[in-house]
């Protein structure tokens, strides 16, 4: 595929994913577009063969990021605090995101689940952006919507994502990229 027709095809998955959801959240009125949905939807639409940008690193990426930074939240007394933006950092804001941030990439890196964006789903939710249950489960709801969009624009675009993981390439694979 030339040059071209990858920028083309990149925009365009792009736009498609953000408008669906973006419409979503209009009639919904709940946070169906939130800033890490760009990256996900980025690696989907320009690297739809990389493991990081498979569905199931996707969906599992921004669940264990979504879970970390809540729980970190939850266990630091801050789920009912206002955000970072309103309150500014503080130490125990710092120990939430350091701590969820951590524990997303040891439980990604344990499972094989790369996923860059679901480090910054870790700090949406553990910076105080996204903290209730319902909006939660919207952003866990919105990385379904986007991988979805994204793997049937793939499908019908020729530039398909895999159906649930990316083949892993061999260490001897990976070491002449």
């Amino acid at each position: 595929m030339g040059q071209v027709r990858q920028s083309a095809h990149a925009f365009a998955g792009s736009a498609l994913a953000v408008v669906v959801a973006g419409v979503v959240a209009l009639v919904t009125h709940q946070p169906w577009l939130f800033p890490s949905l760009g990256p996900a939807v980025m690696l989907h639409v320009e690297k739809p063969h990389s493991p990081e940008s498979s569905p199931r690193n996707t969906l599992i990426g921004h669940g264990v990021a979504l879970l970390a930074g809540y729980g970190f939240l939850v266990a630091c007394g801050l789920a009912d605090d206002p955000s970072v933006l309103q309150e500014g950092v503080d130490v125990p804001r710092i120990v939430v995101a350091a701590g969820s941030l951590a524990v997303t990439a040891l439980v990604l890196a344990l499972l094989r689940a790369s996923h860059p964006p679901a480090g910054a789903t870790t700090l949406i939710v553990s910076l105080g952006l996204l903290t209730t249950p319902t909006q939660l489960l919207v952003a866990a709801g919105a990385v379904v919507l986007v991988t979805v969009v994204d793997w049937l624009y793939g499908r019908v675009s020729g530039r398909p994502m895999p159906l649930w993981a990316a083949p892993e390439q061999s260490s001897e694979g990976a070491r002449r990229g």
